[in-house]
């Protein structure tokens, strides 16, 4: 008697778990699960790329810095360089501007 029952509730829990783990695979191939697996690889995929492109970003920053340090290029530029002239205001550019600015009501050009 009990060995009939011990083998009656194995043969339940076996077939119990054997119809969960088919559910769970068969979930997982249909189209909405297979779009979303799809999508989650694609956003990691994403991510490692952006990881690797900024280590590439960080060696060439250092690279150059190697190099500007190993030709002498890091030195302080020399105060004698001319500069930029300073921007000029509207009011000055149409002052100085060979284009007449037309203005209603004025009457003399």
């Amino acid at each position: 008697m009990f060995r009939r029952t011990f083998w009656f509730t194995t043969g339940v829990a076996a077939g119990v778990w054997a119809t969960t783990k088919v559910n769970r695979k068969l979930n997982q191939l249909t189209p909405e699960s297979l779009a979303a697996q799809a999508a989650d690889r694609a956003v990691l995929a994403g991510r490692r790329i952006k990881v690797f492109a900024l280590d590439v970003r960080d060696g060439m920053a250092d690279r150059e810095a190697a190099l500007k340090d190993a030709l002498g290029l890091t030195a302080p530029p020399p105060d004698d360089r001319r500069q930029l002239p300073a921007q000029r205001g509207r009011a000055q550019l149409t002052r100085t501007s060979p284009y007449k600015i037309h203005k209603a009501g004025n009457e003399d050009h």
